[in-house]
This record gives C-alpha cells, sequence and structure tokens, in this order.
C-alpha cells in the first residue's frame, strides 16, 4: 500500500461569506485543511465558517487580511503556514463591485475596485508563488474572474475591467511558475445569488426605475439553465481545478455561468 501524503492545505481569501464560504466548506468536504481569510470587520462570520470546517473533520485557521495590501497578505501567508505548515491550494477570491455607469464612475471608485480585484488577485497570487516555490512541490494557484471578463454588463465597467485584468494575469503567472510545478487557472461565474448580486439589482433598479428584483428576473432569463447560480455551483469548479484532476491544464479562465456567455 502506498504511503499517505500530507495533509494538503488551501487558502481561501473572501472566505466570511457567500462564494468564498462556499469554497471553503467544500475544500473541507474533498479533504483539504482550510484557511479561512477575509477582512477584520468580517471576523464573526469568519469563526462561523471555521466551525464548519471543522464540523467535516479538517483544521481550520482564521486569519484577517487586506488583500489590497502586499504586506498584510505577506504576514497571512506566514501566519498560515506557522499554524497549519505549508500552502498546496491558494484561492483569490475576495472581490468587491462598484455599480455606476461610466460617466459616475470617479477616478477613486476605478482605483478602490481595482486596488481589491486586481492588485489583490496580484498580492495573493504573488505571494502564494512564493511560499509554494520555496516549499519546492508545486502548488495550484485559482483566481476569481468572472463572466464579465468576457463580456462587460451595463454599470459594472470598473469590475469588469478589472475581471479582464485578472484573465491576463492568471496567464501571465501560469507562462512563469509552470517551470516550478505550478498551476494557476481561474473561474468565471456568472449570476450567483449573494450580496454582490443584491446590491447589483438594487441599484440597476434604482437607475432604470423599476422594482427591486427586476433586474435580477431580468437577468436570469438570460441563464439557458433556468435559474440563478449557487455558491455551491462555483466551489463544485473550484474543487476540480483544486484536484489532481486538474494537473494538466493551466492559464485559463473558464465560465461557469449556466449558459450565459459561451467563450
Amino acid at each position: 500500500m502506498a504511503e499517505k501524503g500530507p495533509d494538503r492545505i488551501a487558502v481561501v481569501t473572501g472566505g466570511a461569506r457567500g462564494i468564498g464560504r462556499g469554497i471553503a466548506e467544500r475544500l473541507a468536504g474533498d479533504g483539504l485543511d482550510v484557511a479561512v481569510v477575509d477582512l477584520a470587520d468580517m471576523r464573526s462570520e469568519l469563526d462561523e465558517v471555521a466551525e464548519a470546517v471543522r464540523k467535516k473533520g479538517r483544521r481550520c485557521a482564521v486569519a484577517t487580511c487586506d488583500v489590497a495590501d502586499a504586506e498584510d497578505v505577506a504576514a497571512m501567508v506566514s501566519q498560515v503556514v506557522r499554524e497549519l505548515g505549508r500552502i498546496d491550494v491558494f484561492v483569490a477570491n475576495a472581490g468587491i463591485a462598484k455599480v455606476k455607469s461610466l460617466l459616475d464612475t470617479t477616478a477613486e471608485d476605478f482605483d478602490q475596485v481595482m486596488s481589491v480585484n486586481l492588485r489583490g488577485v496580484f498580492n495573493s497570487y504573488q505571494a502564494a508563488a512564493r511560499q509554494m516555490i520555496e516549499q519546492g512541490h508545486g502548488g495550484k494557484i485559482i483566481g476569481a474572474a468572472s463572466i464579465v471578463a468576457y463580456r462587460p454588463f451595463e454599470m459594472l465597467s470598473a469590475y469588469s475591467v478589472s475581471k479582464w485584468g485578472v484573465r491576463g494575469l492568471t496567464q501571465a503567472a501560469a507562462t512563469e511558475w509552470a517551470k516550478h510545478g505550478i498551476t494557476v487557472n481561474a473561474y468565471c461565474p456568472g449570476i450567483v445569488g449573494t450580496e454582490m448580486w443584491e446590491l447589483i439589482d438594487e441599484k440597476l433598479t434604482e437607475q432604470q426605475g423599476k422594482p427591486r428584483g427586476e433586474a435580477l428576473r431580468e437577468n436570469t432569463e438570460q441563464i439557458l439553465l433556468g435559474r440563478v447560480q449557487e455558491p455551491a455551483d462555483v466551489a463544485a469548479f473550484v474543487s476540480y481545478l483544486a484536484s489532481p484532476d486538474s494537473d494538466y491544464m493551466t492559464g485559463q479562465s473558464v465560465i461557469i455561468d449556466g449558459g450565459i456567455q459561451f467563450s
């Protein structure tokens, strides 16, 4: 019988709620120990996720971090390694949205979205790769892109640009880090039933003079599979990207949206 290898360790940023929580719980169910990471004011939600992970029989570390701050990300990675021993999978999931027309988007709005959604992914990719290269065993880096990385949505211009950037960054990182045994891929969700889409619906209906829920309903009509996406749908695909089954896949940003946009 082959000797059992070491437990695999995953980090999930933006792990306190929504897609991030779904990913953390799915990876724990897959048998990975998990570090859940989010902003300091999300600590109570992080503790809830950690409890859910531990109920699945896995170890869980909790860390607070602003992904836009490179030093903060590096310190978080060091904390995870101290507590759990290594990092094998890093899911750069943290993100924010600003729902405004392009003409109404201020420079400050644009910079804030880029600082989290693109620079935050850059900081996360870089810190994860440095740790994996030091470990010498390769690893899997996974980023949050979006359907809007292929076709921008109205009122989500800055968000769309940031996610196009994640696609490019993912390809660049895959190109440079393959020699270290590191694969880099991204997932591109569509319309997910989370607080972010509740905000998008609120702003769109306000701008269009329609009742709350109407923008979500209209967008849902585009989905061939006929329902709003759930965090578990995204987490199932991230599970594949985190598993040995995806070892021959790198540099890809894959749409998983129920059939809205075809790549």
